[in-house]
């Protein structure tokens, strides 16, 4: 993603009324868009577009990503003062709103909170030569903390979670040796970038949902899962709310039976109201796993980002290997579940191995869980896997749901041969 020139614009999310109601029912909302905005801009169908797309780079806002759909009519774009003026008077538009920026929820050893919550991908390296030296191996699988402390291995007769679908909505994902057969691609919605990962964050959470067991690396909570890389934030950890709800949109729409779970390892402070749209409508076939949100450990409030605030992602927070929650993550009443999310080893790009921290990292050990929860109870639906989940959990804290732990620590062994009649 290269440095936007908008020349005084800002990103926008336009809402049309659906195509009855509107004044002009002959016209496109492209059109009608058009005649309101000075430059000729390029719509991008989002929910045509196969695996391996990636929209071209757009450094001065020409580039509009069009959600083509009766229930969901709208478009994002960037557009002046003036512009936004025109299309609220507009009796065909229902409402304009700023676009906005979220971030990457992972926590490198050089990250700076003035900075933003993410890392960019050199300050990965140092921190991988350290855990590739201390134990990583080339000749054996080492299982992480995290996986052990959940109780992943001791599914593992059971299932793996073959047959399961994860998509990771995030920085991408790189091929590594480690996802090899598990990984089927990709699709990227960050203007100039493919959806291969080029930051580190995307490739580490992928790897703690499905790393294999095969006899070399790191192995993940669920070892056989399928992965789909869903790029909605660039190679710098950040993004914009309409590539997330762009990500979501063609997600569903054209995959929405084959996603099982998707892995939300981001979040922002703020969100335009039309975010939760896009996660309800996800949500009708995909449990949406979600970071809490990481915070300066003397935060005096360290409530739950968005999209985890909604009601229909499931919210995590991190705890660290005494079980105790960590002084970085997000905690409040959305909060259901609590993984570990303190030095945790997995896959990097360039073959790598890397430890990272982060609410980023605790929301992918539920959702390899919910895998293998899944791959035991295939004829449930996701709402009942996530009750599962929830119902199984090791509670920690006080007893009960509480703001920091939730219903407590995710029970893969629990969730996994949990006796449900469906």
């Amino acid at each position: 993603m290269i440095e936007e020139n908008l020349d005084g614009k800002k990103r926008y999310i336009v809402i049309f009324k659906n195509k009855n109601e509107r004044k002009d029912k002959e016209k496109d909302k492209t059109e009608i868009l058009q005649q309101s905005v000075g430059p000729r801009l390029h719509f991008i169908d989002v929910g045509v577009k196969t695996a391996g797309f990636a929209p071209p780079d757009d450094p001065y806002g020409l580039v509009a990503l069009d959600i083509n759909d009766f229930e969901f009519p709208m478009v994002f774009a960037a557009l002046s003062e003036e512009e936004v003026n025109a299309l609220k008077k507009d009796p065909n538009v229902a409402l304009v709103e700023p676009d906005g920026k979220f971030y990457a929820q992972g926590l490198s050893p050089y990250w700076l909170p003035s900075e933003g919550n993410f890392f960019r991908g050199s300050e990965l390296l140092p921190d991988t030569q350290t855990v590739i030296s201390n134990g990583v191996s080339a000749q054996a699988d080492s299982i992480p903390w995290g996986v052990s402390n959940i109780k992943a291995p001791m599914c593992w007769e059971a299932t793996m979670g073959k047959g399961i679908h994860v998509a990771v909505l995030d920085t991408g994902i790189w091929p590594h040796e480690d996802l090899k057969g598990n990984l089927l691609g990709g699709i990227s919605f960050v203007p100039g970038e493919s959806w291969v990962d080029e930051n580190g964050h995307g490739t580490h959470v992928a790897g703690t949902i499905a790393a294999k067991l095969n006899g070399s690396g790191v192995v993940g909570v669920a070892p056989s899962a399928y992965l789909y890389g869903i790029k909605v934030l660039g190679n710098d950890g950040s993004g914009n709310w309409s590539w997330l709800m762009s990500g979501l949109y063609w997600m569903r729409k054209y995959h929405g039976c084959t996603f099982d779970i998707a892995n939300l390892s981001l979040g922002g402070s703020g969100a335009p109201s039309a975010l939760e749209t896009y996660i309800n409508y996800a949500s009708e076939q995909t449990l949406l796993v979600t970071a809490a949100g990481n915070y300066p450990a003397d935060a005096p409030d360290k409530p739950v980002m968005y999209p985890a605030k909604y009601e229909r992602c499931l919210a995590v927070s991190a705890i660290q290997s005494d079980n105790t929650i960590a002084k970085f993550s997000g905690r409040g009443p959305e909060v259901e579940l609590c993984a570990p999310g303190v030095n945790i080893v997995s896959t990097l790009p360039g073959n790598n191995y890397g430890s990272l921290s982060g609410t980023s990292m605790a929301a992918p050990h539920v959702a390899g869980a919910a895998a293998l929860c899944r791959g035991t109870h295939r004829s449930l639906k996701m709402d009942k896997i996530r009750e599962i989940l929830v119902n199984t959990a090791n509670n920690l804290g006080v007893p009960g749901k509480d703001d920091e732990y939730g219903y407590g620590k995710v029970d893969c062994n629990g969730a996994t041969f949990h006796k449900s009649c469906g």
